[in-house]
């Protein structure tokens, strides 16, 4: 298979793994609001358990990046997808908080596999093209999971319930896992592994990290940026149902939160390669705070039509960031350096939404987010200081 074609099939494969662990990942903001009644959990209990996801998730970043170094990145993808796969099987057997939670942990550690080692594939197919570019398609096929799955969840829990909804995504996720191993062992073969592995090993054991100053702004704004975005579509849902939308409406509202958000990663990755990586993100940083404002203070028909709109701006950040991780790191250190980028950023999202909804309990979810949005506002004068940070690359000076 010549370069071209291998690059394209290995883009193709990790939009697969993204638009499967991510619709995963986000099918629970579906649920969440359908286990609080049932369960009677608090907002902080609901945060909690957004957290088991997202924290086992992160926590498994870097590990996944050191084991794909020994093992190759389809054998750890398949595993960490088949363990996801069990905790969506075993979720539809949970009686309560405490074993919604551990599941839930499950789950999360196999999804912690797909950021790091997917953007490091895909970062390495694209090394003399154009990456940002690749890199804004893959996260855009994550969107357009979350967007899919959600939407599935929604009808089949009405129809069927949520523990067949759960079993069912199960089921396809131990597919794509098989799927995975063999479509990715094919595109990466062993011997590459190999010579990548004994590559890394000649250049030491650190991070590879080039630019210090400039990965530690980069991983702060990700850190703010993710774990804010994790907090609010946690708490939307209560948000909508407290302004009067219904729950049979609530997976049409997150996916046109979704939808916005996938054409938020796509577009801005190609908005960052004409006008810059940073007025890209203060550009869609102010836009997510001001966003969140104005959807406090729409009735629920208003909102609706806003969710797009402030998807694009919520998501699009992110297509930005992780592009500009390649460019502050040594190739042959590129699984680890994304699995510390994703941890950071991961991590906040597991730590945000426990503590938003502790804020949520006592002073409701409308003043919770509307602290959450002068915090997303605190990335604007970061994004100025990244700019000085990039200044001595040529690259960096031109955007």
């Amino acid at each position: 298979m010549n370069p071209t074609r291998r690059a394209r099939a290995t883009l193709a494969a990790s939009c697969t793994i993204h638009f499967v662990h991510d619709g995963a990942s986000d099918l629970l903001y579906i649920l969440f609001p359908v286990w609080a009644r049932e369960f009677s959990l608090s907002f902080a209990q609901v945060g909690l358990l957004r957290s088991g996801y997202s924290g086992a998730l992160a926590l498994f970043q870097v590990p996944a990046g050191f084991l794909a170094e020994r093992w190759g990145e389809s054998r750890v993808l398949a595993a960490g997808t088949f363990l996801t796969s069990v905790g969506f099987l075993c979720l539809g057997t949970a009686g309560g908080f405490v074993p919604l939670l551990a599941f839930l942990v499950i789950g999360g550690l196999g999804s912690g596999t797909q950021h790091p080692l997917s953007a490091s594939l895909v970062s390495r197919a694209y090394e003399e093209g154009r990456r940002r570019v690749a890199l804004g398609t893959f996260n855009f096929s994550g969107d357009l999971g979350k967007v899919t799955w959600p939407a599935c969840v929604a009808l089949l829990t009405a129809w069927a319930g949520w523990r067949w909804a759960t079993r069912d995504v199960g089921i396809l996720v131990l597919a794509a896992a098989i799927a995975i191993f063999f479509v990715l062992a094919r595109l990466a073969p062993i011997p590459e592994q190999a010579a990548a592995r004994d590559a890394a090993g000649r250049e030491g054991s650190g991070w590879g990290i080039r630019d210090t100053r400039g990965f530690s702004l980069l991983s702060a704004i990700h850190g703010i940026d993710n774990g804010s975005r994790t907090a609010f579509l946690t708490y939307l849902p209560f948000l909508l149902l407290g302004k009067g939308l219904g729950m049979d409406m609530m997976g049409l509202a997150l996916g046109l939160t979704f939808a916005g958000g996938a054409t938020g990663k796509f577009v801005c990755g190609l908005l960052a390669e004409r006008v810059g990586i940073i007025r890209t993100v203060i550009l869609t940083e102010a836009a997510t705070g001001l966003g969140i404002f104005l959807l406090l203070a729409l009735p629920v028909r208003g909102a609706l039509l806003l969710l797009p709109v402030l998807g694009i701006a919520l998501n699009g950040t992110s297509s930005v960031l992780y592009g500009t991780v390649a460019e502050l790191v040594a190739p042959e250190r590129r699984s680890r350096a994304y699995g510390l980028f994703y941890t950071i950023g991961i991590g906040s999202g597991a730590i945000a939404p426990p503590i938003y909804g502790l804020l949520s309990d006592w002073a409701g979810v409308p003043a919770t987010l509307a602290v959450m949005a002068v915090v997303i506002l605190v990335t604007v004068p970061l994004a100025q200081a990244l700019r000085h940070a990039l200044k001595p690359s040529p690259d960096a000076a031109r955007r």
